[in-house]
């Protein structure tokens, strides 16, 4: 039998796990110097049973804490909503629940695109198991839950239970479309959220696509292809935008081609990172350039740029490798973030026609 938690009793009396565990100290005294959880016997959960029965009943409000693993249908005898499915949308307190079970979910095409993204975001297949997924309960509710100020709320599943994830909102674009089959093989469109956690702990979150993050790996690097402008997954963006995306692509071809030239080729690094992957643009091994290309020298990139390699630094060093940070424009950024920029002894790779100046640190 599962152990009981003061999750589980915050959940069967409708009170904040503080208050449980206030009861138990009081009963009960601290916990055992090594331990740092309660597991309750049946005679403590009596005794704060007994004590908090007996006092005011609060206004539902959502009481469980990152990392707390409930039964799922005691969520919904706390809290309401839908006990099927995958999205779930409890009246009482207004916000929104979704539930993710890989194993599952892979029946229905719904582990393609689902997982943590190397940026931190999370993508989530919406609901609907036959024909394509449309914008109505659950999904809709999803789209417009920030709009509507609804905090959404991700549990994982293993069988009856399910651990709390912690608490999300949608990102930029909301979501996207993607060809995905159902439990019959049969191709239609899903609709993929973008969210983005607010206070949560996405460390055992599985990796986009059910990939199995492995070692920091170098493998052999491929000029990326600009001659036609694609933007994976956006065949109707803005002709700026696409352009944009050019300008980045042959800045990094153009740069690797400098590189070889100089007997100094480039690779590709993969860094894992908890449950996700991140992958600079180009990584010189000879070197330790870690490398983050920008389309523009507009302010809000190299802001941008700067976080992304020390990001990637700090990872590569964490991993044992040599790792020097390099931000790679098409032009000079303004003086004073130049001056940022060296302070904080990254290089900066700037483009002058088919030649590059290296701005040391």
């Amino acid at each position: 039998m599962p152990t009981l938690t003061p999750a589980d009793l915050s959940l069967e009396l409708g009170v904040p796990q503080k208050r449980i565990r206030d009861v138990l100290r009081e009963f009960f005294g601290t916990l055992d110097i090594g331990t740092t959880r309660w597991e309750l016997s049946d005679e403590q959960a009596d005794a704060v049973r007994d004590r908090l029965r007996v006092e005011p009943v609060e206004i539902p409000r959502f009481s469980l804490s990152v990392g707390d693993q409930v039964l799922r249908r005691a969520v919904h005898r706390a809290y309401g909503g839908q006990q099927q499915g995958g999205i779930s949308t409890p009246r009482s307190l207004g916000e929104i629940f979704i539930f993710t079970d890989p194993a599952k979910g892979a029946r229905h095409g719904y582990d393609r695109f689902e997982g943590l993204r190397e940026d931190g975001s999370y993508s989530y297949t919406g609901e609907g198991q036959v024909g394509d997924q449309v914008f109505l309960r659950g999904n809709l509710a999803l789209r417009d839950a920030a709009k509507n100020g609804r905090i959404i709320r991700l549990f994982t599943v293993q069988n009856t239970r399910v651990t709390y994830i912690g608490a999300f909102t949608t990102g930029l674009p909301t979501y996207r479309y993607e060809i995905i089959p159902d439990n019959e093989g049969t191709l239609r469109r899903g609709i993929i959220f973008n969210l983005l956690p607010v206070d949560a702990d996405v460390t055992t979150l599985p990796a986009y696509g059910g990939a199995k993050p492995a070692d920091a790996h170098v493998s052999e690097w491929a000029a990326p292809a600009y001659s036609d402008i694609v933007v994976a997954g956006e065949e109707s963006a803005p002709i700026d935008e696409r352009v944009v995306s050019r300008v980045e692509f042959e800045l990094q071809a153009a740069f690797g081609e400098w590189l070889t030239r100089n007997g100094t080729p480039p690779s590709r690094l993969t860094l894992p990172v908890g449950s996700s992957r991140i992958e600079p643009d180009l990584y010189v091994t000879t070197s330790g350039w870690i490398v983050e290309a920008k389309k523009s020298t507009a302010r809000s990139y190299v802001r941008t740029a700067i976080g992304q390699v020390l990001d990637y630094a700090h990872v590569a060093n964490e991993k044992g490798l040599a790792a020097v940070p390099v931000i790679l424009l098409p032009g000079h950024p303004e003086v004073d973030l130049q001056q940022l920029i060296t302070s904080l002894n990254i290089i900066t790779a700037v483009r002058h026609g088919e030649e590059f100046e290296l701005i040391e640190a």
